[in-house]
């Protein structure tokens, strides 16, 4: 029987939870090889259809957000889903600072927020994104969008540092949801709509 040591780390409570196994190693064979180039990492992901969503925050009596595609379930139970932010983004310190965030999944008819968000409009930033959607609360003082086929109201309990971003494992707070409506996805450097 193979003996597994989890790495302690202190919680928001002062317990210690366990999130990585140090005693796995990667293959030491496969840990030679190379990875792919970055390019070519960049075109194969292409072809991935992703979800789009903003994710939002407030912090400092400021609003900041930005568009996703890296946003990932991770658990039902407890509710969890993790969240990758670029570090150079404003939203990221925000979002340090806040401990708390919104996960927005936008509808089809949503493409003018994912553009606004994604800074694809000439001279729309910071607060002015917001003029993009009607924008409430629920829980956690996070910006939410109505109208989203999906609204996700997360404090997060755990950031991990990967490379050129920040992995945020949240936990979800309070959720709303529409029953109509495409999603949009992002898929070959465009927005599309999907049938639901």
């Amino acid at each position: 029987m193979t003996t597994v040591t989890l790495a302690p780390t202190p919680a928001a409570n002062g317990h210690h939870t366990i999130n990585q196994l140090l005693d796995w190693t990667p293959s030491a064979p496969l840990a030679e090889m190379p990875t792919v180039a970055t390019d070519a990492h960049k075109r194969s992901m292409r072809h991935m259809a992703a979800g789009v969503s903003v994710i939002a925050v407030s912090e400092g009596g400021s609003r900041l957000g930005l568009t996703a595609t890296a946003v990932c379930s991770v658990t039902a139970d407890p509710p969890r889903l993790v969240v990758f932010v670029n570090k150079a983004v404003a939203a990221d310190e925000a979002i340090l600072k806040s401990g708390a965030l919104s996960v927005n999944a936008l509808a089809g008819e949503q493409e003018d927020v994912a553009k606004a968000f994604a800074g694809m409009i000439p001279d729309v930033r910071g607060e002015d994104r917001f003029t993009y959607g009607q924008w409430d609360t629920l829980t956690t003082g996070a910006p939410t969008l109505a109208g989203a086929l999906a609204v996700f109201d997360c404090r997060v309990v755990k950031v991990f540092d990967e490379s050129t971003h920040h992995a945020f494992l949240c936990e979800v707070l309070a959720t709303r949801e529409r029953e109509d409506g495409q999603a949009l996805v992002y898929l070959n450097g465009a927005f599309r709509r999907v049938d639901q």
